[in-house]
């Protein structure tokens, strides 16, 4: 039975919610394919792919971005999967949207793999900056992790994002017990050597087996135990402004004077920030997902494709913000809580 929408009331900015917050940051996910098998992710099978016919277009892709833009208040754009560099059209995706808007600033979260081949032409096509996902520097780890044996593809991949200017280049990492949560004193070591920014994450109920258990994960409060006692954590002062990553100032016992960079905590679980979520979601096939939680969605590729008008999209994608829950698909926060009912859907179909 399709979700009943109530519109948008007309005074309320771009993409509002009942709760006052406003999404200005865009993700969309070009694709649902990826050519990893992370655990905390998808099942080692892997699930069953979008038909072509299905995915938003190369043109579709660039209304939704301008509508957008144009009338709803959007800031930024992130181009997300499955695994983005498994479309073909990226590099031609980017530099639509980068022509029709010179400012806008596009980022791409990917796992990497193949970077090396294409980080020039996505850097000429106009992409902004670049997040690699990297759980591990060591090659049995992350063959356990991905059920791939693909590292050195991303070393590569990190090292030409470098070397043709996609800063700051970020590292996304996942901390699974028992597996690599005891590297990540290494990870952060390995990364302000290096000029990059590394992100932690704590693992979601996002996996398409359902495994998760809070009582199982890695919280926030645990990283940091893990990295205290080799570096000094200062919390960043300037204004977090919607960021999902706390982020903090890195320095050394032996010299807490010198910041050697920053890393960020994305504690979704044990230390939500829902309150000043900012983001919209636009899956792979066109529907949106108001929160990554949320158990509904809002088709918009129907409007795309029947003739209908910018201002028919915008309204139903308003709608669609505007029924956004107050926390994790939820009235409260509380992933992990007895009410709480994971989606159907995993990371890679949903996209980050």
């Amino acid at each position: 039975m399709p979700t009943i929408l109530t519109p948008a009331p007309a005074g309320a900015p771009g993409l509002s919610d009942k709760f006052g917050r406003q999404a200005t940051d865009l993700r969309i996910s070009l694709i649902d394919k990826c050519n990893l098998r992370c655990t905390y992710c998808m099942p080692a099978d892997g699930l069953a792919w979008l038909p072509k016919s299905k995915l938003l277009t190369l043109e579709e892709i660039t209304r939704i971005v301008r509508i957008g833009v144009r009338d709803l208040g959007i800031r930024e754009l992130r181009l997300t999967g499955g695994e983005p560099l498994v479309r073909v059209d990226l590099a031609q995706i980017i530099a639509a949207v980068r022509a029709e808007f010179p400012e806008l600033p596009i980022s791409l979260t990917t796992n990497g793999v193949g970077l090396a081949k294409k980080a020039a032409a996505l850097a000429e096509a106009g992409l902004s900056r670049i997040n690699v996902s990297l759980d591990t520097l060591h090659a049995e780890t992350f063959a356990m992790l991905t059920r791939r044996d693909h590292i050195d593809s991303v070393f590569e991949g990190i090292d030409a994002a470098l070397a043709v200017g996609l800063a700051p280049v970020k590292i996304n990492a996942v901390l699974m017990r028992g597996i690599n949560d005891e590297q990540a004193p290494e990870l952060l070591a390995w990364a302000l050597e290096r000029g990059l920014e590394l992100r932690f994450i704590e693992q979601m109920p996002l996996d398409a087996d359902h495994t998760w258990r809070k009582d199982n994960m890695v919280t926030a409060a645990q990283l940091r135990a893990y990295l205290e006692p080799h570096f000094i954590l200062n919390p960043d002062t300037r204004p977090r402004d919607g960021a999902p990553a706390e982020r903090f100032l890195v320095s050394t016992h032996e010299d807490p004077q010198t910041i050697l960079g920053a890393v960020g905590i994305i504690a979704s679980v044990s230390e939500p920030f829902c309150s000043d979520c900012r983001r919209t979601r636009i899956t792979a096939e066109g529907k949106v997902m108001s929160c990554l939680f949320s158990r509904e969605e809002t088709d918009l590729s129907a409007l795309l494709r029947d003739g209908s008008g910018d201002i028919d999209i915008a309204e139903r994608w308003r709608a669609a913000m505007w029924g956004k829950p107050r926390a994790h698909g939820m009235d409260h926060v509380g992933l992990g809580s007895k009410d709480f009912v994971q989606s159907d859907r995993s990371m890679s179909a949903i996209g980050g």
